[in-house]
């Protein structure tokens, strides 16, 4: 027998944010949509009175940072040590370059001309002082932590909600029985569904957002340009939003056979959708979560 679902839509983070839960009530809802807008307005690069905009421009100096800041800051490292380096904060110079210098919705603008350029690892330019929750970035460095946010900020909300989604524009975190009483029915990107009573399922692709005639958000830090992948999508089944966000993000850019081979070896179920002219496949692997 179905139980009663309550629901929130709303678009922050860049994305369109989906709550919902059995059992917690519309309050519940709205208390997490408002820590969604409060995390937006302090990790967003495109207000310059935002506290990531401040670290940006820091200029090389230690700066005292939130906790909410230094939390995510560590995670950034987390998923750079985690995906070998292919979930690099440090992408902002060349999103920038690529013309992903404003909010996505006010019509981004193809560069006339794009040349690859090695992106420094995050260790190198960011350094964190536990002692005094401090955080100096190199000058020249820029961090986006858009992905990292959605990841984390998933994972601590589905406390607050309990038998409940949080999908933050594509990193789901889920928890409970669902309304229908054996977990919750998720899609993943080649239309497959997992029932999931605890964990996360996060997409990670190159098809929605995109721009003039070859340019989108996803950015190898390789070769600083947006990513050259047979894999238009990629969904990972696992643990926790922030790990499958990293997991999902670095097998699209390592493409098909080395995207797979990266998701096996971390034994998650996945599903991938291939880019035009690619054959599909999906994983059959046991889910983490």
């Amino acid at each position: 027998m179905s139980r009663e679902l309550t629901t929130r839509h709303f678009d922050a983070l860049g994305s369109t944010c989906e709550l919902l839960s059995v059992g917690s009530g519309q309050a519940a809802l709205e208390r997490c949509e408002q820590a969604i807008r409060e995390a937006e307005s302090r990790f967003t690069r495109f207000l310059p009175d935002s506290e990531l905009a401040g670290l940006n421009a820091s200029d090389g100096r230690y700066v005292p940072v939130s906790p909410e800041m230094f939390a995510m800051l560590q995670a950034a490292l987390w998923a750079f040590e985690e995906s070998d380096g292919l979930v690099n904060a440090a992408v902002l110079p060349a999103l920038a370059a690529a013309g992903y210098d404003r909010p996505f919705r006010q019509s981004l603008t193809e560069p006339p001309a794009l040349h690859p350029v090695q992106l420094p690892a995050l260790p190198e330019v960011l350094i964190l002082d536990t002692a005094t929750r401090s955080a100096a970035l190199a000058p020249g460095a820029a961090l986006d932590l858009g992905g990292i946010v959605k990841g984390a900020l998933a994972d601590m909300l589905i406390d607050e909600l309990g038998d409940a989604v949080c999908n933050l524009g594509g990193d789901l975190r889920v928890r409970g029985a669902g309304p229908e009483g054996d977990g919750w029915h998720i899609a993943l990107c080649d239309r497959s569904v997992v029932a999931l009573p605890d964990g996360a399922v996060c997409t990670s692709g190159i098809t929605v957002r995109r721009w003039g005639h070859s340019m989108h958000h996803l950015i190898d830090p390789r070769t600083g340009m947006p990513a050259r992948t047979d894999l238009a999508e990629v969904s990972v089944v696992t643990d926790s939003a922030l790990r499958g966000e990293v997991y999902a993000k670095s097998a699209v850019l390592l493409g098909g056979a080395a995207g797979i081979a990266f998701l096996e070896a971390r034994g998650v179920h996945y599903a991938v959708v291939p880019a035009a002219g690619v054959a599909a496949g999906s994983g059959v692997l046991p889910a983490a979560a």
